[in-house]
């Protein structure tokens, strides 16, 4: 069967109904990638070096020459590794620019009878729209308050009761703090964070609101676009207040049961913050299972550090609303009703 090459806006249509491969080698594809995607490179690391060394000396025809003869003998495991993988024989393939490697790979396949769609402009096409995308302009709503409000949890009911939302954090696969990346998997590349970051906001309605986590520029080692970053500085700021203890409760509630070890290296890592004898005391706390003990002392330097962050936010833009000892249900309603509140202009309250 012929191959056909489809758009961007066509891929998006495709990709719900076929297996996307990314021909690119394995080095490419750790960096980034089309999420979703599965790796068949069609050349490997040293290999890609070699014809794009090649490229740039001697043009593309010794490139193109070269790059056969690197891959000829694979083609075999190729089709075998793809026939076992999609017996369906239909899929869409991409390489970075939608040239040599994709093409490669295309012809293969539609040898053995697969139905191929190949994405023109390849990777950098949709890299280029992703990299646009979280840079655009957003209608943004900010849910702040300090570590242990529950913002996360609140995110999540309201996404239920039919709420635009997106969860940097979950993203990003970090909470945020020293603490954040226990029992997390890895966080993503900063380019792949963006990837999936702007497939998260490719689903939202741009003309509706969307509820986003107060976030510093950093999440764990991930950096926010600044355009990005900027629009939640400017935008409404709801700012949730809970009582301190049931801060510590549900802090507790998440973090108790991390391994030990994994909590001494968090307190460790903010001891030029915390200063000695805090951090001894937080080590100890941890140690002899007093939650409450470490947690408080915790709470001493990040409520700091949220005040400081706070206070960046645009001027006449927040509502404080208190949260304190009422359920999630009622929590969701008082946060839609301030919602209403910014919508018609209300704001610098306290409710």
């Amino acid at each position: 069967m012929a191959e056909q090459l489809i758009s961007l806006s066509e891929f998006w249509s495709l990709r719900d109904h076929f297996p996307l491969i990314d021909a690119r080698s394995e080095g490419e594809f750790e960096q980034s990638q089309i999420p979703g995607s599965i790796n068949i490179p069609i050349l490997n690391n040293p290999e890609r070096v070699v014809v794009g060394t090649l490229y740039k000396e001697k043009g593309s025809e010794e490139a193109t020459i070269k790059g056969f003869e690197l891959v000829g003998p694979r083609f075999h495991l190729i089709l075998k590794d793809v026939l076992k993988l999609f017996p369906q024989k239909k899929v869409i393939i991409y390489c970075w620019r939608g040239g040599m490697r994709s093409q490669i790979l295309s012809w293969l396949l539609t040898m053995v009878g697969f139905e191929v769609y190949r994405l023109k402009g390849g990777y950098k096409t949709y890299r280029t729209y992703s990299f646009d995308l979280v840079r655009k302009d957003w209608n943004l709503l900010v849910l702040g308050g300090k570590t242990g409000t529950g913002k996360t949890r609140l995110l999540q009911k309201l996404q239920e009761v039919g709420e635009q939302i997106i969860d940097l954090e979950g993203l990003a696969n970090h909470k945020g703090s020293s603490f954040g990346s226990i029992g997390q998997p890895a966080q993503p590349t900063v380019e792949q964070f963006e990837n999936i970051f702007a497939e998260a906001l490719r689903k939202q309605n741009p003309a509706k609101s969307i509820w986003i986590e107060n976030e510093s520029r950093k999440i764990g080692r991930l950096i926010l676009p600044d355009k990005f970053y900027h629009q939640m500085l400017a935008a409404p700021l709801i700012d949730i207040l809970k009582t301190d203890q049931e801060r510590i409760d549900l802090i507790a509630e998440e973090y108790a049961c991390l391994p030990t070890d994994e909590l001494i290296l968090a307190v460790l890592r903010l001891k030029k913050r915390l200063g000695g004898l805090r951090t001894s005391q937080a080590i100890v706390a941890i140690v002899e299972g007093n939650h409450s003990d470490w947690i408080s002392n915790m709470l001493i330097y990040y409520d700091k550090a949220y005040t400081f962050d706070l206070d960046k936010h645009a001027e006449g833009k927040t509502i404080q609303l208190d949260l304190s000892g009422i359920d999630p249900d009622s929590s969701i309603k008082k946060l839609l009703d301030a919602k209403t509140k910014f919508n018609g202009k209300h704001t610098n309250t306290t409710d």
